[in-house]
């Protein structure tokens, strides 16, 4: 078990080694354990996190928040029209700063061709743990909640399991790629088969999906693209079905000077895959015992419909929505508290 945890930062789980993130995990069921039997563990006791929200937030918002609680600690729950950075600010000036007052920064930014930036430039000043909260690439807390939940419902040994990750339709706004990006390069290091469905229109980052083949190899799992929903869905014993917007066709400079107009063309692309949901039709396709995944909120009856999203025989989002607290409060104690 490696113990050197303190002041590390986490942006990506491609940072952390693998025998980390199964410290994480330890740490996770405990910590999990210890709070349905009500039992303090108050492990950052008089310490402050200071959570910096450029968007808005449900799950990741109060899991850090109710997860300093319950650790002893305190959250500031921070957005920039309350700070300086309405007025430009710079996000070194911003790290230095709160690295002097408090004991861990938590920024949230998924701007595109921003916001991964950003936090890497507060990272690169902070003297105390930066925690990703999700940007435009990466969304590290959610992908260690969703490997716990496989792991509850799976066991530790997750070689050979099944996943499906399906774009799915949307109207709610252009979701970031950051969830599907972290499942495909977290999940396969842990010998998971994962399937990518998604329309042409709707890439992935091929950068991403390339260090994502690389981390198969050498994880034991697999990773499948298809631009067939259905046949990503023969057989899967666990299902995604997320939308994401269309931002890998563009790069990131083309899209900041041109964001209007690609802002259009996602949207146009959108309307022509109204047909890709996760319905009782396409249930029928997996694995008997498929279990539903999804990040939340989910665009009911657009993503997923209503009667498979609330199967409790399928639907394990609520169980993957709790394990957003056992495993941020994990990584806060480690790296706010550990050696």
């Amino acid at each position: 078990m490696n113990t050197r945890f303190r002041n590390k930062h986490l942006l990506t789980t491609e940072d952390w080694s693998k025998p980390e993130l199964e410290t994480v995990f330890e740490v996770a069921f405990d910590l999990k354990k210890r709070f349905a039997l009500g039992e303090p563990h108050r492990l950052l006791q008089d310490k402050t996190l200071f959570m910096i929200f450029f968007e808005q937030s449900t799950r990741t918002r109060n899991s850090m928040e109710a997860g300093m609680t319950q650790l002893g600690g305190h959250a500031h729950d921070l957005t920039p029209d309350k700070m300086q950075l309405s007025h430009g600010e710079s996000a070194k000036d911003t790290a230095v700063i709160l690295s002097r007052m408090g004991h861990g920064i938590a920024p949230r930014n998924c701007f595109y061709g921003i916001g991964n930036n950003y936090l890497n430039e507060m990272a690169r000043y902070a003297t105390v743990p930066v925690m990703s909260l999700q940007d435009d690439v990466y969304h590290p807390f959610q992908g260690l909640a969703d490997l716990m939940t496989l792991f509850e419902y799976f066991g530790r040994d997750l070689r050979g399991l099944k996943v499906t990750i399906s774009w799915a339709y949307a109207k709610s706004h252009s979701k970031p790629l950051s969830v599907p990006q972290t499942q495909i390069l977290l999940f396969p290091r842990f010998g998971i088969d994962v399937t990518v469905a998604h329309p042409k229109e709707f890439p992935l980052n091929p950068a991403i999906v390339e260090k994502a083949k690389e981390n198969a190899g050498a994880g034991g799992g697999s990773l499948t693209l298809t631009r067939d929903m259905d046949a990503a869905l023969e057989g899967a014993q666990i299902v995604i079905p997320k939308n994401w917007g269309g931002f890998g066709a563009y790069g990131a400079e083309d899209y900041l000077q041109n964001e209007a107009a690609c802002k259009q063309e996602m949207a146009v692309n959108l309307e022509k895959h109204k047909p890709w949901i996760f319905d009782r039709r396409r249930v029928k396709l997996t694995d008997k015992h498929v279990k539903l995944m999804h990040a939340l909120p989910a665009d009911r009856n657009r993503e997923v419909t209503d009667d498979v999203m609330d199967d409790e025989t399928i639907s394990i989002v609520y169980d993957e929505a709790e394990n957003r607290l056992h495993t941020a409060k994990a990584v806060m104690a480690l790296t706010m508290g550990g050696r």
